[in-house]
This record gives structure tokens, sequence and C-alpha cells, in this order.
């Protein structure tokens, strides 16, 4: 079985959508290939995929022999035709993320080079700008000893008890980058590099080649470091710098196999004092994750670019970061202080009076900026008529809770639970699914916490479901449809759902409706569910349900849907391409997929005027939800719940609270 098709994933296959896909593949019983340009290599080696190097927008073939053959085709094919794929998996915050407002800011483009910087006019060090932002503080230097390649040669009687060593390495490393994963300690934005590192510590490709290098008379460690050296080459003669980057997280997992091998603990970050630069020749991207990353004043490396996972990593927490330095990184080893431009790629080693003046004022109008917004943590919007607006959060697994609640979100506006699917290779129980929308009530015990019901189709694959293959999967079977046809999938999560109820204000939500009949189906289903938990002295409770407004249908029916609910929620990305007639993921037809658009303001007022006229209340929860230049039409025209990315929640509050103020 074979088929081809155009990769749409963004950015294409790199480490975590790289990662994903490997997974996938290994669900399969099928050996699984995927070929570009005429080279095939297995689709269960993340290794082999990446290097690849199988790029959005690229052709590929999948190929697949065995049992499930046309399951693992089919899957995999889906998987490469949705952008998202790889990018919203829980605990893996995107690099790249799919909404424009979860993005860390982008880094400054420059060149990716690791050779010694030029020293500019001030006598700064320059390097590639690889996080926003300025830092000034005291060095923590971080230069572990290297690992140098034993080259013992090994009896060909001891080359069984070597590759056993090797083995056992990889596994307790793998335990304990696992083991890194299940800590409540790591953000939620780490957990996909770590993930990608540790699929690539237990990849075949890697061991194949170690073991060989073993069998050939080299001592485990030797042997690693000879394999890593090899495939990372490989890497960084991509033309490609984000997978030519992946040539250091090859080498950073080598390194941690070594130190597994010698019984050697790396060297902790553990000791960082408050606003420090952390200089290092090379870090980690597991090291800088496990760090104590709030106290971070700036990273500056010898080596690393833009697209490195350590510069991943300080863009999604906001720590300045200057890489690529080269041999010049070691004239800070012996500095007290540094001063780091993130912004333009430079750094000053133990700088002069009057650049830390300048710094200090830069670091200050910065700091005054964030804690001007956090004013606006635990303010309440209210119009003049004493009517609360609701700034909630858009989340997606329960990592990111402490965010939203960091940011003073007022609830939870949605929460994705196809991510909760999509995650695991089999259907999440009923239990898992209570344990986890109850966790999300307690959280927010002040405030609602809307659920959204499974939205899922053909273009987002999960294990359990067999989708057909659609010309259209935008259009066919998703959302409430897939669900009111899988009864044993969707009670399962409506039981659950009725039993996390107790724990709080629990709302539910219907995605994808258009027709009256599935809210209705719907109802019948969520009573005989209560009937059921009933009559199993099971405790539940009762939440409100309501429907999302996305379909055109829902809008011109909104007037009678607005009759069977107890609220609408906006959900302006699909709106916006259902009403426009334009694939919100095809750059040709971008400029026609706006929410401003006359159009869409029509369909969200027409939609509002109902819930209105109804006496229910309409909310929003896509991405135009944060958009300072559609907020004071959605106020309004009704809207009384806003539901955004946490990063944007205190902006959103302060505009409401200086619209409001205008008013009088």
């Amino acid at each position: 079985m074979e088929r081809s098709t155009i990769v749409r994933v963004h950015d294409g296959l790199h480490a975590r959508p790289a990662t994903r896909f490997v997974r996938l593949a290994k669900g399969f019983e099928s050996e699984v290939e995927i070929a570009k340009g005429g080279k095939s290599v297995s689709a269960k080696s993340s290794v082999k995929l990446m290097l690849l190097g199988v790029k959005e927008n690229d052709e590929v073939t999948i190929r697949a022999e065995g049992a499930d053959a046309i399951e693992a085709v089919e899957a995999l094919i889906a998987y490469l035709e949705d952008p998202k794929s790889g990018l919203e998996e829980e605990g893996a915050a995107p690099a790249a993320p799919a909404k424009a407002e979860d993005a860390p800011p982008a880094a400054p483009q420059q060149p990716e080079k690791t050779a010694a910087p030029l020293v500019d006019a001030e006598g700064a060090l320059r390097g590639v700008a690889a996080s926003a932002g300025v830092g000034l503080g005291p060095v923590f230097a971080h230069f572990p000893p290297q690992i140098v390649p034993q080259n013992r040669t090994v009896a060909k009687e001891e080359i069984g008890a070597e590759k056993a060593r090797f083995e056992d390495a990889v596994k307790r490393l793998q335990a304990k980058l696992d083991r890194s994963l299940a800590s409540d300690e790591m953000q939620a934005s780490d957990r996909g590099i770590v993930a990608a590192l540790r699929d690539i510590a237990a990849d075949e490709t890697l061991h194949e080649e170690t073991v060989k290098d073993i069998d050939a008379g080299l001592d485990a460690v030797s042997a690693i470091i000879a394999a890593s050296s090899k495939l990372a080459d490989e890497f960084r003669n991509l033309d490609d710098a984000y997978m030519s980057a992946r040539a250091e997280d090859l080498e950073a997992v080598a390194r941690q196999i070594c130190l597994t091998l010698l019984g050697h603990e790396e060297a902790k970050l553990d000791d960082i004092a408050d606003g420090a630069i952390l200089v290092a020749e090379d870090i980690g991207a597991w090291d800088l994750a496990r760090a104590p990353l709030k106290r971070l004043g700036g990273v500056v490396c010898g080596h690393g670019g833009a697209t490195s996972h350590v510069a991943i990593i300080a863009r999604t927490h906001g720590i300045p970061a200057v890489l690529g330095l080269g041999e010049a990184v070691h004239e800070l080893r012996e500095a007290s202080e540094a001063a780091i431009d993130g912004n333009a790629g430079v750094v000053y080693v133990d700088p002069d009076a009057k650049t830390r003046e300048r710094f200090a004022e830069m670091i200050g109008a910065a700091d005054r900026e964030r804690e001007a917004l956090k004013a606006y943590r635990d303010v309440v919007p209210r119009r003049a008529d004493g009517t609360v607006i609701h700034v909630a959060a858009n989340l997606g697994s329960l990592d990111e809770i402490e965010a939203a609640q960091e940011a003073g979100a007022m609830g939870v506006g949605l929460f994705r639970t196809e991510l909760l699917f999509m995650r695991h290779m089999h259907l999440p129980s009923e239990d898992m699914q209570a344990e986890t929308y109850a966790t999300l009530a307690k959280a927010f015990p002040d405030h609602p916490v809307i659920v959204r019901t499974l939205d899922i189709g053909g273009d987002k694959p999960i294990s359990g479901v067999e989708f057909p293959e659609e010309e259209n999967p935008f259009l066919g079977w998703r959302g409430i449809r897939m669900c009111l046809d899988r009864p044993d999938i969707f009670k399962v999560q409506l039981r659950a759902l009725l039993r996390a109820a107790v724990h709080g204000n629990l709302r539910v939500m219907l995605p994808m409706v258009s027709d009256i009949e599935e809210v209705r189906r719907t109802r019948a289903l969520i009573d005989e569910c209560a009937a059921e938990l009933k009559s199993e002295g099971a405790e539940h409770g009762r939440f409100q349900l309501g429907i999302m407004i996305e379909t055109p249908a829902a809008v011109f029916g909104a007037a009678a849907l607005a009759k069977e609910v107890a609220f609408f929620s906006v959900g302006t990305n699909d709106l916006t391409q259902y009403v426009m007639a334009a694939d919100r993921l095809n750059p040709a037809v971008a400029n026609l997929n706006d929410a401003a658009h006359p159009a869409v303001m029509a369909a969200v007022e027409q939609a509002a005027r109902a819930a209105v006229e109804a006496g229910i209340e309409i909310g929003m929860c896509g991405e135009a939800a944060a958009r300072s230049d559609l907020i004071p039409e959605f106020v309004r025209m009704g809207l009384t719940e806003l539901s955004m990315s946490p990063v944007s929640v205190q902006a959103t509050k302060k505009q409401l609270m200086e619209l409001f103020d205008k008013k009088g």
C-alpha cells in the first residue's frame, strides 16, 4: 500500500513533528517507509526521518506492508496534511505555534554561524540574536569538562557485554528523561523538546551505528561519540538552518549517554543567582529546560543559532539570548558581569559604567511595561451597566493552567479535549478524562470553565477512530457529527464531564454544530449518561450546554439554536474560513481570511443579536478575541466573554478598562 501527498506540516518534519510522526508510525505493526526525491527511509526512525529533510510543501510517498498497511498509510498521510501536526501535542508547546498570540517573539534574522564573532566599535562581542530582550547581571560560567573518547580496544569475547552496557545506559537515560517529563517542575512549553531528545536517545539509527562500531572493537563511550559525530555531520550538511541545528541535539544526547556509561552526573545549574547571565560553550536543551529559568537574566553560548532548541526555550520563557559566539565565549569565563542584548546579538564583557547605565535604563523600561500590565491581573472589566466582561484563557492541557492563573484569566473559555485523545495510543478512559476535567474545574473555582467536546476529524487522526478518506475533511465527518455517530466514544466523554461537574462551574460546548437536531440528540445522550451514573451510584452533577458558532448554518439558525442552549461561543478561526469560502491554511487566499472582514463581522453580530434577544450569554474563543482593533466592536455587539492565549489576558483587560473609562 502506498500513497503520495504534499506535506502541509508547518515548517516540515523537524524535531517535534518528526517525533510524533514516528510515534504514530510505531503504533502500526506494518513496516512503514517515507520517500522523498527518490530516497526512502524507515518512518519509525526519528533520526533518519529528520535527515530526509522533509519540508513544508514537499511531495512525499508513504509505503506500508503488513496487516494494518491501509490504516498506517491513511493515518500518516492525514498527519502530513495537517499544518498543526506535532505542534499542539499536550506537553509540547510549539516552536512555531499555530496561533500567532501563542508564539514566542521571533528572533531577528541573522546568519547562523559558530565562527569567531566580530567585535563592534564599542568592544562588544557579536553573535547570533537568538532571543529578544536585554539583560545585565553576574556571569554564571558553565563549562563542564569535555568527554574524550577512550579509544579502548574491546576483545572479541567482551563485545557482547559492551553492547549490553551501552543498551543499559540508553535505558537508564530514557528513564531519567521520563522522570523529567513527568516532573511538575518542567514547563509545558519545554516538554516537547525533551520528548524529542528522548526519542533520539532511543532511535534505531543511532543504536545501529553505535553497535556497529562496538562490533568493530570500539568501547561503548568511543562508539557512541563516533556514531553521533557521523550523524551530526550529516545534519550539518543539510541545506536547512533548523535541521542543521539538530546536530547539537544528537551530540547532547550522546554526551548524556556517555555520562551514564561513565557513571558521572552533568554539572548542575541549581546555584544560579537571580538575574545571572548563563555562559556556556554549549548547553543541552534538556539541561536548560531543567534549570531555574525564572532566575536567568540571559543566556550566552559559543555554539547554537536562532533555530536551536536552546534559542526556542529562551524565547518561550522570555530570556534574552545571544548564541554562536564561537571561541570568543571563553572571554567570559573569568568575567564578573555581562550585559546582553538579544535584539542586536551583542554581549559586553564586564561593561563600563556608561554601558551599564544604558542597559539598566532599557531593562527598567521593559520591567515597567510588564509591571504595568500586572496591575490588571485581578481587575474585573465591567461595562457601564455593571455587566462583567470575562477575559478567559484558551488551554490545551493541564500544564497550561499555571500560566493562565498567573495572567489573571477569569476561567477557561476553551479547553481543547482533542489533545488529551491525540497524546495516547489508545482512547483515554472515562476515569482519566473525569480526573482531567475535574482538575481543570478545581483550578478556577470562582469562574466558568468551558470544555469543548471532542473536535476531531480526518485531518487530525487519533487512535481508536478510523476516518474515511475525504476530499475536504474540514467539511466532512468531524466534531459533533463524528461524536454522534460514535456514541461509544462520545458517551464516555459525556459521563466523564458529568462526573467532573460536581467539582466546579463546568460548562460544555459542542463544535461544528450545523443543525438543531445535533443539539437535541446530544441532550438525549447526556440524559442517558446521567441516568446510568445515577443507577450506578456514581457522584455526578449537571452542566450548562452551549455550542460553538463556527458554521454559517449556526449563524443563520442562531435564533432557533439560542432557545436550545445556555450559551454561544464564536470560533472565529473556522467561522472566517467558512464565511469567506477561503481555506485558512492556504496562503493563496490569505488576504480573504480576516475576521475583520465586514461579512465575518456581520455573521458575529447576527449571532450576538440572537443570543442577546434570547437572554443567553455569548463569548468568543477564536484568535480575534485578542485583537485590539476588534474588541470594542465585540463589546458593542453584546459579547460578555473573550477567551485567548494567557499571554494576551492582561493587555486585553487593560484595553477594556480604558474603553469603559472613556465611555464614563
